[in-house]
């Protein structure tokens, strides 16, 4: 049982990581600029506080429910983030003779900068707080100590293997293009570009989407 739910914690958290968001493509970006180095203690940081808001998530279940305004702010600080990190790297990809994002690569340890950044991305705490309850539907997940430190034993490891994919393809875009980091800035900026556009439309249109589905039909 315990063996399941690692499994089921490790390939949700994986599949989880693979579509473009801030964290995976900020690892990407400190790969290719910094080194793998800066960008796994980076990818440390954000994965460490997934695995914290999911363990309180388990045992809090109704405090969470309840946090909208709560999440409602932190989603604003994510689009400022991602924002700000596409206008760094449209920066870095104009000014001549640079080549690194002035927000990722700042003199903030990559570690706590991945805490800060994962800290106020409020996107995956609905994500496995849906999929928690799935899993306790499904009598895979169990309210019992040892089946949550698996499960959370298998969402980090899932998380690392998945931005693993982002961090090596990070250098491998480095090395194919010869190091012309600036034209990868250009890419980049445009992928964050994307993702807060993404982020806004889930902000504006996803929350009127769900209160006219909550409306009381005649």
């Amino acid at each position: 049982m315990l063996l399941r739910v690692f499994s089921f914690g490790l390939f949700i958290s994986f599949l989880g990581s693979l579509p473009l968001g801030t964290l995976n493509v900020a690892a990407m970006q400190i790969a290719a600029t910094d080194g793998l180095r800066p960008a796994f203690l980076f990818a440390a940081g954000s994965l460490l506080v997934e695995m914290v808001y999911v363990r309180l998530s388990l045992v809090a279940m109704d405090w969470v429910r309840k946090q909208e305004k709560l999440f409602r702010w932190l989603e604003w600080i994510t689009l400022l983030i991602i924002m700000g990190l596409a206008a760094a790297s449209f920066v870095a990809a104009a000014t001549p003779g640079e080549t690194k994002n002035v927000i990722l690569s700042s003199t903030i340890h990559r570690f706590w900068l991945g805490v800060s950044m994962s800290a106020v991305n409020p996107v995956q705490i609905p994500f496995w707080f849906g999929w928690s309850t799935v899993l306790f539907s499904k009598n895979i997940l169990q309210p019992k100590e040892s089946f949550y430190n698996t499960y959370i034993v298998g969402i980090g490891l899932g998380t690392l293997i998945g931005n693993s994919v982002f961090i090596f393809g990070g250098r491998l875009m480095v090395d194919s293009m010869n190091a012309n980091q600036n034209v990868l800035n250009w890419i980049i900026g445009g992928i964050f570009t994307v993702t807060a556009m993404i982020q806004a439309y889930r902000m504006f249109f996803g929350k009127k989407k769900k209160s006219t589905e909550e409306q009381p039909s005649d």
